[in-house]
């Protein structure tokens, strides 16, 4: 990554360290050079380092890592036409370490960018429109494997063995306790 894109970064990050009593005007925006942590020169017209004063080579690398690092979260799609687990489930797999996007119908989830994207469908059976088995075999069609875990509100044995004999991770039928679904993620998803 270019220095200047990473001083844009850090513009946020410099102005919140510890300036020494003796350190120059805002206007001036210099550090002391006392403080190998001070020895960055963030100019208010332009992000440069300040060639008088460089940032040790070591603090630079570590000053890198710690400020441009992201948590990158596994995406998890809910596919549900019921408001209510489509408003409960971000919370709860947030918290679970996912990020989310949630669809109201399978169509909706075929229409947008999130198929490939998508680590793992939380998907409902019974929904109007294309159902959620038929879901499943449209990216098995289009050679999109993912994971996925079923959830209805029909407590139907036959179709949870016939769902899970045709490769979906987990059928779980609503109310499903939080650990039954942390433990289906943790089979769609080993070692993620």
């Amino acid at each position: 990554m270019p220095d200047d894109q990473i001083l844009e970064c850090r513009h946020e990050v410099i102005p919140r360290m510890e300036m020494d009593s003796a350190a120059p005007s805002k206007r001036d925006s210099g550090w002391n050079q006392s403080d190998p942590r001070k020895s960055v020169s963030i100019s208010s017209s332009q992000s440069r380092w300040n060639s008088k004063f460089p940032a040790p080579a070591e603090s630079l690398v570590q000053a890198r890592h710690d400020e441009l690092t992201i948590i990158a979260r596994l995406l998890v799609s809910v596919v549900d036409d019921d408001e209510s687990v489509r408003e409960s489930l971000p919370d709860l797999l947030w918290e679970f370490g996912f990020a989310t996007r949630v669809f109201s119908s399978a169509e909706e989830f075929l229409a947008s960018d999130a198929i490939l994207e998508t680590r793992c469908l939380i998907l409902d059976i019974a929904m109007p429109g294309m159902c959620g088995p038929d879901l499943r075999r449209e990216l098995k069609g289009r050679q999109v494997e993912i994971p996925t875990i079923f959830i209805t509100a029909q407590r139907d044995t036959t179709t949870r063995s016939s769902l899970l004999e045709q490769g979906a991770v987990e059928c779980l039928f609503k109310p499903f306790s939080d650990t039954a679904l942390l433990a289906a993620l943790n089979l769609a998803l080993p070692g993620e």
